[in-house]
């Protein structure tokens, strides 16, 4: 019989936390390396090339992929043989795990999960509690999978129940591009089909647990229906040329994963949840010996990637931007920003509009005009840092406010990810305002350029408050023009015209 002792169990936790944080599962690595090989557009090649960056520069830094470190799940395994020498109950050993990971002086973690909902919406600080799915299963070994799931790729889950005539393939293809970008690809679609509702979700979060291996898949064929589904869908979903960050190219998805469950006669579940660019997790058992053992991965292992800005980038000095400059902007340029921005996303839009309607200003020390605002909640920073990585935010939740933003503060434009729905790029083309796109997956490479950062509004917010940075060539690109082109829309359109003619070797 197996003892596993409460302290080996939650420094495993902690520990497996901290180092999906900063390291990617190298089966992911290699598949976007080779994607960053194959890849013909010059916008996708150059957010891969940003994504691959950061990968290294996170592993050495040891700081955190991306600013949304994850909302944590854990698939326990209990072995039957297995007894418990701890006083606390499984699931609270957990949340004690990853509370340790979160607050770690030396890698502090963003705290993403909010307490009552539908509510207050109160940050729980710690990031507790994990969502825990438990298996009781043969054996005296406890088997952990864990992830650290960010909001822009969970907001993308997706679920149908079909018909058990209608095609899986064209709901997925009809479905996909509904996502948009938010969920940063090149990532990893897990597909479960099945069960009943909830178990075809479960499935679908499982399948995206496994490892990368659609270039053996590619290169041996199919053995059985489910692969010959994903091998179908991997083409067919590339070919819609989304691309990397939805910018238009040929990689969309490195894998698509599918797991099965049987189901009632009467329909087909059917759950699916991408994985982005900051895909985190991690398998590891325990046998009673003492805490897991995880071992760095080699640096070599990472391709010889080195981003660099673009030569013909246009460098932008932030404290002297005019609208006119704004308008001579063109959907795609890469820009390179100097200079003082603000930050703020939901929960500060949502406070703003608020002041708005009982008829108040901005608060003390917040002035949006002529000036650009970043949909940003960084990390805390460590040691010398003046700020932790602070990737952008899903830019599509703030579109409700963008129309309030552009024509009560004379704000000039937004940074943030993915793309904007009809009614913000109207808003956008109506003011004569710009919207420009960071690399989602890129946060530690992104914080570089921050050379300082104050909070100078909504501190109770936490990392949702109002800060005041100071960049240095930050890379962007523009995404939505003063005219109201977007890259989002002209790009995916133009690849997927142009994936038909070129031939793509698989990698």
């Amino acid at each position: 019989m197996t003892i596993i002792k409460q302290e080996d169990f939650i420094a495993s936790i902690a520990d497996a936390l901290q180092y999906i944080s900063y390291y990617h599962p190298l089966d992911y690595i290699r598949a976007l390396g080779e994607a960053y090989q194959r890849e013909q557009s010059s916008a996708a090649r150059d957010a891969i090339a940003q994504i691959l960056t950061n990968s290294r520069m996170s592993a050495e830094g040891r700081r955190p992929i991306c600013q949304d470190t994850g909302i944590v799940v854990a698939f326990v395994k209990v072995g039957m043989e297995v007894r418990w020498e701890a006083a606390m109950g499984v699931s609270d050993m957990v949340n004690e795990g990853v509370r340790r990971a979160y607050s770690n002086p030396d890698n502090i973690l963003r705290a993403s999960v909010v307490a009552d909902p539908a509510g207050a919406r109160r940050n729980t600080r710690d990031n507790t509690p994990a969502v825990i799915h438990y298996e009781i299963v043969p054996g005296d070994k406890v088997e952990i999978t864990l992830a650290a799931k960010g909001g822009g790729s969970e907001n993308k889950a997706k679920f149908t129940i079909l018909n058990p005539s209608d095609s899986l393939v064209d709901w997925v293809l009809k479905t996909v591009p509904t996502m948009g970008a938010g969920w940063c690809p090149p990532g990893m679609l897990g597909i479960g089909l099945g069960g009943t509702a909830e178990k075809a979700m479960l499935l679908a979060k499982e399948a995206l647990m496994e490892p990368v291996d659609m270039h053996e898949l590619l290169a041996r064929g199919p053995n059985n229906r489910i692969e010959e589904l994903r091998l179908e869908l991997y083409d067919k979903v590339n070919a819609l040329g989304i691309g990397a960050q939805g910018l238009g190219g040929l990689t969309t998805v490195v894998d698509v994963k599918i797991r099965d469950y049987p189901t009632h006669a009467a329909g087909l579940p059917v759950g699916m949840i991408p994985n982005c660019a900051a895909t985190r997790h991690i398998h590891f058992s325990l046998d009673g010996s003492g805490p897991a053992v995880l071992v760095p991965p080699s640096l070599d292992a990472w391709p010889k990637v080195d981003w660099q800005p673009a030569p013909d980038a246009r460098r932008v000095n932030l404290d002297a931007i005019t609208r006119e400059e704004v308008a001579t902007w063109k959907p795609g340029e890469a820009l390179l920003l100097t200079g003082k921005l603000l930050t703020g996303r939901d929960a500060a839009h949502k406070r703003i509009a608020e002041f708005f309607a009982r008829g108040e200003g901005l608060p003390p020390g917040v002035d949006f005009s002529n000036r650009f605002i970043y949909y940003v909640g960084p990390v805390d920073p460590v040691r010398d840092e003046v700020v932790g990585p602070a990737g952008p935010t899903t830019a599509t939740r703030m579109d409700k406010y963008t129309d309030m933003m552009l024509d009560k503060t004379g704000l000039l434009g937004m940074i943030g990810k993915a793309e904007r729905g009809p009614q913000a790029i109207e808003s956008i083309r109506k003011h004569k305002a710009v919207y420009l796109m960071a690399v989602g997956g890129a946060a530690y490479l992104v914080a570089k350029a921050i050379k300082s950062a104050r909070v100078i509004a909504f501190e109770d917010l936490g990392m949702e408050a109002i800060y005041e940075f100071v960049v240095q060539d930050m890379p962007v690109t523009v995404a939505v023009d003063a005219a109201g082109t977007s890259v989002h829309t002209t790009g995916p359109a133009e690849w997927r015209g142009r994936i038909g003619k070129i031939p793509v070797v698989p990698g």
